[in-house]
């Protein structure tokens, strides 16, 4: 596989498509960052139901930024911001994001080392738009991989979302030809307080 993940579909972002999918009905003006987007299926869907979309993905991924964009090309959206963000950097482009209602990322707890990163970029964009949401779907690939002593340590509110809830439970949802075995898990991290959106 290339360095930079980003250039694939991962099972999780069908997932997480499927998901806003079934939500559609509520994303005409809702204001969507996706953070490591890669290939930006999650993002590219929520544009083409109504939302007002930022994608985004590494600054040090060239590749995986050319791939957004290519994605917005390819759907008709060429409107569609593209932005690099750097997990656990704060940026002159991070400070300048617009308000954001959800905050999408599919896959993006894939390597333990940067989870503690995105969960950071995650609570400061939580702070900065305290009633957003994250919705994220993650591939379960070891039990000793966990955000939640990160959650608890950053005193975010986590929701596990039934898969069933969105049917996305079907076998051949979440298909990939990518190597290895694909149980996928959807949450929904928001500020303690937050009534969500």
């Amino acid at each position: 596989l290339d360095s930079q993940y980003g250039t694939y579909v991962w099972p999780c972002a069908v997932v997480l498509a499927q998901y806003l999918w079934a939500h559609r009905r509520s994303l005409p003006g809702k204001r969507v960052l996706e953070v490591g987007a890669g290939v930006s299926l999650p993002g590219v869907v929520a544009a083409k139901c109504g939302a007002e979309v930022v994608l985004s993905d590494g600054e040090e991924l060239p590749r995986c930024l050319q791939s957004c964009r290519r994605s917005c090309r390819a759907n008709r959206l060429p409107h569609v911001p593209v932005l690099g963000l750097t997990w656990g950097r704060v940026s002159p482009e991070l400070l300048a994001l617009p308000p954001v209602d959800v905050i999408l990322g599919s896959d993006v707890f894939f390597d333990p080392k940067d989870f503690e990163d995105i969960l950071t970029t995650v609570y400061f964009l939580l702070e900065k738009n305290p009633q957003a949401q994250f919705w994220t779907t993650y591939q379960v690939r070891s039990a000793d991989w966990s955000i939640e002593a990160l959650l608890c340590k950053w005193k975010l509110k986590s929701m596990l979302v039934p898969l069933r809830s969105f049917g996305a439970d079907r076998e051949r949802l979440a298909g990939s030809a990518l190597p290895g075995r694909h149980t996928i898990e959807m949450i929904i991290i928001s500020l303690p307080q937050s009534q969500g959106t």
